[in-house]
């Protein structure tokens, strides 16, 4: 089955919104990126669907962008705190579907899940968690723990499944996993088919079960 092309915008610029624009766009779907720095808006205008210089905590501003079509905003504004719960909240009375806000420690994320934050991350403990499994495991290249249940991961390719199919690999099976992209050089295939062999130079972008997640790392 092909994946839809969903929409998101991401609002604020910096190296945590830069990544996660960035990141949707190459996985195929439309992203719109939002700062107030036009110096910032510029340079990621040429990887992202649209970019636009606005204040988002004008709420006339917002409102202009349309952004209650979209599946979901990240509103990743880092040092300006106050414009961080302002957008959020302005975002939640616009009934935007689904909000992920940026916090900065834990009474701020408290905040925002307040105000009505469908999730709240923390970019520097969660890159505490990627550093961990890269350790743990020599496959891990980046991961990203979507809820307690849910992650997604970059592996290298183990040695047992260079070679075979994806069909063959049978992962969803075996581990509760579905490879969503495979980068391979500077191509990044999205959606793999089912036939498609997986080469022992390849990135696995996978999404899954936390525990298949946890034993796929300890393939080799």
């Amino acid at each position: 089955m092909k994946d839809i092309k969903r929409q998101f915008a991401v609002i604020g610029l910096g190296r945590f919104g830069t990544s996660v624009a960035v990141t949707l766009q190459m996985l195929g779907h439309e992203v719109l990126a939002i700062d107030t720095d036009e110096e910032q808006v510029q340079k990621i205008a040429e990887h992202v669907t649209h970019v636009v210089q606005a204040d988002t905590t004008d709420e006339n501003a917002l409102h202009a962008l349309g952004l209650r079509n979209f599946d979901a905003v990240v509103v990743a504004i880092g040092a300006d705190v106050q414009a961080n719960v302002a957008t959020t909240l302005l975002l939640k009375e616009m009934g935007i579907p689904y909000i992920v806000a940026k916090a900065r420690n834990a009474l701020h994320g408290k905040m925002l899940e307040k105000i009505g934050a469908d999730r709240v991350v923390y970019p520097e403990r969660d890159m505490g968690q990627r550093v961990a499994h890269s350790l743990i495991s020599a496959n891990v290249l980046d991961y990203i723990e979507l809820s307690p249940e849910l992650s997604l991961v970059e592996v290298t390719v183990p040695a047992v499944l260079a070679g075979k199919t994806l069909q063959q690999a049978n992962m969803r099976a075996l581990y509760g996993v579905n490879v969503v992209a495979i980068k391979r050089f500077d191509h990044l295939i999205v959606p793999p088919q089912p036939q498609e062999q997986i080469q022992e130079s390849d990135i696995l972008i996978v999404i899954g079960a936390t525990d298949g997640i946890k034993r796929l790392e300890n393939l080799v």
